[in-house]
């Protein structure tokens, strides 16, 4: 094929001149440009050019390739697989994806080439580099930037790092032995030297080290030992940054190389994420954009014909890679999804995540591929680094040919197009919300005495504190006293004294922009509480500067928090036990989308499984309950739940736990002899009646049936952890309070039943001192399956409408059922002159003891009161069945669904008890007595 036929000749300068260089370039271009150009095949052709020009210079057959034999075949490699990429390109028949891989290809076979040949030439006279210990060590080459993210562009520098595993001595050759830094060094010299010096046939990459430990100043090659202190020690958030797509490109296939990859993901994992919800990073990225800007526009006014730059400029490439990244800053830590390099695949998971909207991750996905197409051809024409829009009109007419435009008018309107987009999402990521939402507030509705100005001022004089007081007042404070004494307390602490000074800014900010907001508040007598929780709370997190960033960053999150924090005073402690928690208030969209258990249950195994061990699994447990329960909380809060409805959904989320914590306790069981454990978890008491309470226990007994005959053992030391996990306490809290008491035998019975066993216990079957109580029978009436195995499920409630539907004798279960309350009443006493709304007669558990009377009484007869339907459902089956009336069903109905109510919202206000004064309910309390009188007679 001739040039002429070439788009890549017809369009760029440098393979035109290329072509006339090399007159044979035309064929090989077009050969290469009928497919993609793979790994595979850059191998195949690399090994051709060597061959070619040993044959050339006359070398022995198994000689070593020589050095100037590898720089030639390097750059005339990367000369056509660059026209070649090129012409594909232009054809129409490769995308972005395609081209950036290419390149990737090539730089990665250039250095690992380059790397083995090297190392033979400085071996033959230095010897081997060894560790102390005797290893073999080998040279890591670590890719940073596109290189790392695999995205490379046509004419890019490839930012490089060098790192060996340890310190030591080469083996000795030719010449005396050297250190490994001094033999490494001497290696990375020339590995750059080959890569980067110009010869006649160009160069193959520039190469760029100044992203290793101290920059240009530091050692060219660096042990992982001096990187881990260099982290430790003076690491800045930039670097995390550009260590999210560091990643080893040099080989990886020996034993060495394994043992430097496993190291150093080790020391690099945690340096870039954190284990916490990471908002500190939004200003530091906020502030390198800045200065990337500052220096673009610096260049752009020394160089106006370089001025319109789709990389740094605004709405650019820049702009989205920052938006995608600034996600894996924050929750890569906690979410191991986000540990990816591409750019658009952490675009895609952080819409699968709910983090952006769908649309969002698509315009930015097609901005970003446009705007990499536009940039390769721009880089194409002469081989330059550039990311300037050509302002030549004859350039601009021929790049937007190359795009498919007609002119450049055409192609000028999709781009602003893109980059309107770009720059409105990365505005709404990284503006400064605190300083716009400051302005916006100022004369809509904040207080004529700013309290906000108390805090920052008034409280550094103590001579000043009774203006303060008075200032406090004044801004609508009640107990202004109380209210100045808290603040000068926490204001002069050794604690808030001893924040870092950046942490100590922030909070400062945050306590005065909460003094303004409470001051504001409708409700004049919630200000000194709420306050109080506030304070409470930014003292909890004060050093920990995200939780403190996010607050600082997101105004509307410190509105919702202040919101929460007025409502509840247990959602404030929950609040502040949790403050990852916080994060859930910036998701507009978490109070209005339903509850969906099956995608909950799907997505915490996917995060379990690729979770780095137990310790991590049982913190993202913890973490997935508790933003459950928070997002239930919130929209409790608002009203759009009823006391019923906020159970069932408590309820819902322990049994989707319960059943994801069954499988990963299991996976981890080293003598599990199945895939899947043959176990049940059964419910009893609130739970069991869905019921549950934001800080309920859980009543639960484990069975199953599994015919190997050392099942027994197995499942012992299955349930033995299955329990450690759900309640021990991590650095993430703990997962629920677990009672086994209702298991067969008590406190003396086995962890987990054979199903057998427990069939012949319940049904009284075999030995009569081995049998269930009354009492036992009336907790099944609230026992169904929750989790696990579900024929096992099936199983126990065939065994539970068998115990709940045996004929019964009313005089002696009446004598039981009323024996059993009052051992109740005596093991809760109410020394208070207010009501127990659960315990005292006339309340809940007198209503709970009726309904199991008579489901245990006439279940026989109506097979509907065996569904555990909860209890009012079931005092309106037994008004069907005839025990009484339909008024007094709802009359007795409602009085429990008040009670409910009562002890919910005693419950948020902090209440352990929920304690009335009689007045409050003495209907209620008259209306349950008096149907307790007419069926027990007492």
């Amino acid at each position: 094929m001739t040039a002429a036929a070439l788009l890549s000749s017809a369009y760029s300068s440098y393979a035109s001149r290329a072509i006339a260089a090399r007159p044979e370039l035309a064929a090989r271009i077009a050969a290469l440009a009928e497919s993609p150009i793979t790994r595979e095949r850059i191998d195949i052709r690399l090994r051709e050019l060597i061959a070619d020009r040993r044959q050339l210079d006359g070398a022995e057959q198994g000689a070593p390739i020589g050095e100037e034999t590898l720089r030639s075949a390097l750059r005339r490699l990367r000369t056509e697989v660059f026209c070649a990429v090129m012409e594909r390109d232009l054809a129409g028949h490769a995308d972005v994806a395609e081209v950036t891989a290419t390149m990737t290809d090539l730089a990665e076979a250039a250095i690992q080439r380059a790397i083995d040949v090297l190392s033979r030439e400085l071996e033959a006279l230095y010897g081997e580099p060894r560790a102390a210990d005797g290893n073999r060590l080998t040279l890591g080459v670590v890719g940073m930037g596109k290189l790392g993210g695999r995205e490379l562009n046509v004419s890019s520098d490839i930012d490089l790092i060098f790192v060996y595993e340890d310190d030591g001595e080469t083996a000795g050759g030719s010449r005396a032995a050297i250190s490994t830094q001094e033999f490494f060094t001497r290696l990375g010299r020339r590995l750059i030297g080959a890569l980067a010096e110009a010869t006649p046939d160009g160069y193959v990459f520039r190469v760029d080290m100044r992203l290793r430990p101290n920059g240009d100043s530091g050692p060219l090659a660096c042990s992982l030992g001096m990187l881990e202190e260099y982290f430790y020690v003076q690491g800045r958030e930039w670097e995390r940054y550009a260590w999210i797509k560091g990643r080893l490109v040099s080989e990886q296939d020996s034993d060495a190389a394994r043992r430097l990859s496993q190291q150093l993901d080790a020391l690099v994992k945690p340096f870039v994420y954190r284990r916490y919800l990471d908002f500190g990073v939004i200003e530091a990225i906020r502030s390198l954009h800045r200065q990337i800007r500052e220096e673009a526009q610096r260049r752009a006014t020394m160089r106006p014909d370089k001025a319109d730059d789709i990389k740094l400029g605004r709405g650019g490439i820049r702009e989205i890679e920052f938006s995608a990244q600034v996600f894996q800053l924050i929750r890569g830590g906690q979410d191991s999804g986000f540990r990816i390099r591409p750019t658009l695949a952490v675009l895609r998971h952080a819409a699968a995540r709910g983090l952006i909207a769908p649309s969002v991750c698509a315009e930015l996905s097609d901005a970003y591929r446009f705007l990499r197409e536009l940039e390769h051809r721009l880089q194409y024409r002469n081989d330059a680094q550039t990311h300037a829009l050509p302002v030549d009109a004859e350039e601009r007419a021929r790049l937007a040919a190359t795009l498919g435009f007609a002119n450049f008018a055409g192609l000028a309107a999709v781009l602003d197009g893109h980059r309107e987009r770009v720059e409105a999402q990365f505005d709404q990521i990284f503006a400064d919300k605190a300083g716009a939402h400051a302005q916006g507030s100022e004369g809509n509705g904040q207080p004529a005495v700013h309290a906000g100005e108390i805090w920052n001022c008034a409280l550094e004089d103590e001579a000043a504190d009774e203006q303060s007081v008075a200032r406090l007042s004044a801004a609508g404070f009640d107990d202004a006293q109380q209210v100045h004494a808290r603040l000068s307390a926490v204001r002069r602490s050794a604690r808030y004294q001893g924040l870092p000074e950046r942490n100590r800014e922030r909070f400062d900010k945050i306590a005065a922009r909460a003094l303004d907001a409470v001051a504001a508040m409708d409700a004049p007598a919630k200000r000194a509480a709420t306050l109080a929780r506030m304070i409470d709370l930014l003292e909890a997190v004060g050093r920990r500067g995200a939780y403190l960033a996010l607050l600082n960053e997101y105004p509307a999150a410190l509105e919702r928090v202040l919101d929460v924090l007025a409502q509840s005073r247990w959602a404030a402690g929950y609040l502040i036990r949790h403050p990852q928690l916080l994060d859930e208030l910036l998701d507009d969209e978490a109070i209005g989308s339903p509850f969906d258990w099956p995608e909950f249950r799907a997505s915490l195994r996917s995060r379990l499984a690729a979770a780095d061990g137990v310790e991590q699994q049982m913190d993202l447990l913890r973490h997935a309950h508790q933003a459950e329960v928070f997002r239930i909380l919130l929209i409790d809060l608002a009203g759009r739940l009823t006391v019923e409805q906020v159970s069932d959904r408590l309820s819902e989320l322990a049994d989707s736990v319960l059943d994801v914590t069954i499988d990963a306790v299991w996976q981890q069981l080293p003598k599990r002899h199945r895939d899947v454990p043959r176990v049940a978890v059964i419910a009893y008491g609130k739970l069991g009646g869905k019921e549950l309470g934001y800080a309920s226990d859980l009543d639960l007994i484990f069975l199953y049936d599994d015919p190997d005959d050392a099942a027994a053992d197995i499942y012992s030391t299955f349930t033995r952890r299955l329990i450690t996990w759900l309640t021990t306490a991590t650095g993430a809290g703990t997962l629920f309070d677990i009672d086994l008491r209702l298991r067969p035998n008590g406190e003396s019975g086995l962890l987990i039943t054979d199903l057998d066993a427990f069939r012949r216990y319940q049904l009284r079957e075999g030995d009569a001192a081995n049998t269930a109580w009354v009492w036992e029978h009336q907790a099944l009436t609230r026992a169904r399956f929750c989790a696990g195995d579900a024929q096992i499920g099936r199983a126990f409630e065939e065994i539970r409408q068998r115990v709940l539907t045996t004929p019964r004798e009313s005089g002696p279960l009446a004598a039981e059922i009323v024996s059993m309350r009052e051992r109740v009443a005596a093991g809760h006493p109410n020394r208070s002159e207010l009501f127990d709304v659960k315990h005292d007669r006339g309340g809940m558990v007198d209503i709970e003891f009726i309904v199991q009377y008579w489901v245990l009484l006439h279940a026989a007869q109506d097979p509907e009161l065996i569904r555990n339907t909860g209890n009012i459902a079931l005092l309106r089956e037994v008004a069907r069945f005839g025990l009484m009336s339909a008024d007094e069903a709802d009359a007795v109905g409602s009085a429990y669904r008040t009670y409910r109510k009562l002890q919910h919202r005693l419950r948020l206000d902090g209440m352990e008890k929920a304690c009335v004064p009689h007045e409050r309910v003495a209907q209620e309390r008259e209306t349950v007595l008096g149907l307790w009188r007419r069926v027990f007679g007492s």
